[in-house]
């Protein structure tokens, strides 16, 4: 979109208040109001906040930032009035240099998606939010108490919260946000809505817009959504599922061949489950974050398999065209630009540096997961050890 056919959306929709958005370190959404006079300025990126107070950012010494509102992520907030409308994009930031500011996590995934574009690698993700519905208390603040004492999939008068939901998924679709499909969670008052394969960094914008939108329709609702990922101590955590699909050459590499994954596939989870260590401070940010893993159906131990819901790393069964791999182990309160970005990121140098076949004297031979140089003989052999390891000890010896 345009400079232009933005000032022609806001006019056309009665646009009087334009929200710029911009997310801190941890995910959290800010924004700057404007009128529509000052939209000519900020597109050419002159709107300065103070950057030393936001979280992450910069100190009181270097501590201005600029605003860039990125023209395609326009919407309108359908739950503001319907006169005098509002608006928001979402915003690079830049230094007064012009140039982007490299510690803002949106820039940090964009370049991740330009890298990958470069190396031939096109990526789209499809992800799962679960989150819970509380109880408000008379002063509006919330309390502990769950909307209500349904179970996995129920439906009306168990499941109260079918209502909510469809308001939520309605909202979005007039937002351009399309859910797929929607239901109620294991937990009492827990939901899930999952959504349609988009770019990595439109996938992590519509996060935002989802996270927004289900907070505001709860709150008309007379509730409060959480997304900590344990909220009740007793009841399964809330999970953010993060589903990819990985193009190379045109050719999706989780598409399976009599029933087995490509090596680009099985690099790319190697990748992924090799730097899963480091990158869970980012995909579980809090310590209720590690209360979550290992119940219910939250993973516990690095691996993968196919099918098994309590795996890290799951290959679901799929329709031709729909192969992907389900990372299992984020949860919602982590900032989507840097969990996709550090995802890409470890996908990427497995499938970038690990090619699909070698040449070995005459022929070709392909390689395992892992294969380094090594001057003596030897081999290391892995187990499927996801229900105890009370039989591998016998396997070693």
């Amino acid at each position: 979109m345009t400079e232009q056919e933005v000032l022609d959306f806001v006019e056309e929709n009665d646009v009087k208040f334009i929200r710029l958005a911009f997310v801190d370190l941890f995910g959290t959404l800010k924004n700057i109001s404007i009128m529509p006079t000052q939209l000519h300025r900020a597109l050419s990126g002159s709107v300065s906040f103070d950057a030393s107070a936001v979280k992450g950012f910069c100190d009181i010494s270097h501590s201005e930032l600029f605003l860039r509102p990125d023209p395609k992520t326009i919407t309108l907030l359908p739950w503001r009035p319907q006169t005098g409308r509002v608006a928001r994009m979402m915003c690079d930031c830049l230094l007064p240099d012009g140039t982007l500011f490299t510690g803002y996590s949106r820039s940090i995934l964009r370049q991740q998606v330009e890298k990958a574009r470069t190396l031939g690698l096109t990526f789209q993700i499809g992800t799962e939010y679960e989150f819970y519905l509380f109880q408000s208390d008379d002063a509006g603040d919330v309390t502990l108490h769950p909307q209500d004492c349904a179970g996995y999939m129920d439906v009306l008068p168990l499941d109260k919260g079918e209502n909510v939901r469809r308001d939520i998924c309605l909202t979005l679709e007039n937002m351009g946000i399309i859910p797929e499909s929607s239901h109620h969670e294991h937990g009492p008052g827990q939901n899930e809505i999952d959504f349609q394969y988009a770019g990595a960094l439109k996938a992590a914008d519509n996060a935002m817009s989802f996270k927004t939108t289900v907070r505001t329709i709860a709150n008309q609702y007379g509730l409060c959504a959480s997304f900590l990922p344990k909220p009740l101590r007793d009841e399964s955590g809330n999970g953010l599922h993060i589903n990819l699909s990985i193009e190379r050459g045109g050719i999706n590499i989780f598409e399976q061949q009599d029933g087995q994954l490509s090596l680009d596939a099985q690099h790319a989870i190697a990748g992924i489950l090799g730097r899963i260590r480091e990158i869970s401070l980012f995909l579980n940010p809090l310590p209720s974050s590690y209360q979550r893993l290992g119940c219910w159906e939250a993973p516990k131990r690095i691996n993968w398999s196919f099918g098994n819901r309590s795996q890290l790393v799951r290959i679901p069964a799929a329709h031709p065209g729909a192969g992907r791999m389900e990372l299992r182990s984020p949860d919602p309160a982590c900032n989507p630009y840097l969990a996709f970005a550090l995802v890409l990121a470890a996908a990427i140098f497995y499938v970038v540096n690990y090619p699909a076949s070698v040449s070995a004297a005459a022929t070709t031979r392909q390689l395992p997961i892992y294969s380094v140089e090594r001057s003596q003989k030897v081999c290391a052999i892995s187990f499927d050890a996801a229900w105890g390891d009370a039989k591998v000890r016998q396997f070693s010896c």
